[in-house]
């Protein structure tokens, strides 16, 4: 059965569309940021281990959020590899060094890159496909994503 919940379905696709496109910029950060936490090396790998863990755990709640509110307007999320692949705006981790810096500059990167994304379809979401509900769910993710990203760039400062 589909939601009458007010919003049409060509702007419940649009807005799905956007979301799914989320959904695999998050899955792809999850992933780095996993990759991080068992792959860092140096004098402070055990505080770094600790600090990727609690991001990883963050972007996790954060992903099955995004899914969940495609659910909520009525479309399947998005859940294979391939798909995230091909809907991601994310690049995969570059080769090189294992050092928490190396590391968080390219975490840091990812978060500012998802955060322009969110940022730039908050408006078009609430004015263009009268979607205020995804466009606060928005509004409260990309401030988690800020808060993360300065949590990364502060130890780079």
């Amino acid at each position: 059965m589909k939601p009458n919940i007010g919003i049409t379905e060509q702007a419940r696709q649009t807005v799905s569309n956007q979301l799914a496109k989320l959904l695999a910029d998050e899955f792809l950060l999850y992933t780095k940021t996993r990759n991080a936490h068992w792959n860092v090396e140096g004098p402070d790998f055990h505080a770094m281990h600790l600090f990727f863990e609690t991001q990883y755990e963050q972007l996790d709640e954060m992903m099955d959020s995004v899914a969940e509110r495609i659910r909520q307007l009525g479309h399947y999320a998005p859940g294979t590899l391939k798909n995230f692949l091909a809907l991601t705006h994310l690049t995969d981790m570059a080769e090189g060094s294992n050092d928490s810096i190396s590391y968080i500059k390219e975490l840091l990167a990812d978060h500012e890159s998802i955060i322009e994304f969110v940022r730039g379809n908050i408006d078009p979401i609430a004015n263009e496909h009268h979607d205020q509900g995804t466009s606060d769910f928005l509004t409260g993710l990309m401030e988690n994503h800020e808060k993360m990203a300065w949590m990364l760039r502060a130890h780079v400062k």
